[in-house]
């Protein structure tokens, strides 16, 4: 999923470790991340909190994709700063699951806290079919 994943790739995030509803991702913060403020853009942070979680919630297989997302920003990241992003599973019930995402510069210090909400997706009976598009949720319930 990660190597599809060309937002991310592009922006630079790597993927450290990912498995058992944990995920690591990294990435630096370039001179093209900071807004008027001189600070890394708050869209970044979320995006690297937001792949962690995809990762997270991946990681056990079925096709599952955000219902909801939640940042609290606690500290600014500038120029320069390598941030990790630590997912870790908090619940998974039915196809849902609760994932809490710790963002840190690589000193440990914390930048962000996020909380995703994740859906796993039931897929079509034959996704190859002409004019299938691949897993829907059909099932909102």
């Amino acid at each position: 999923m990660f190597d599809a994943d060309v937002a991310s790739n592009r922006l630079g995030i790597e993927l450290i470790s990912a498995g058992g509803g944990a995920a690591v991702a990294q990435m630096r913060i370039t001179a093209d991340m900071v807004n008027g403020h001189r600070i890394a853009h708050g869209g970044f942070v979320f995006l690297l909190a937001d792949t962690a979680f995809a990762l997270a919630c991946n990681s056990h297989g079925p096709v599952t994709v955000a219902a909801s997302g939640e940042i609290t920003f606690v500290r600014p990241a500038r120029q320069g700063d390598l941030l990790v992003a630590r997912a870790a599973e908090r619940t998974r019930y039915g196809r849902s699951g609760i994932y809490d995402v710790t963002v840190t510069r690589a000193d440990a210090e914390v930048i962000a806290e996020f909380r995703g909400h994740s859906r796993a997706l039931r897929p079509t009976s034959d996704a190859s079919a002409p004019g299938k598009r691949g897993p829907v949720d059909r099932d909102r319930n």
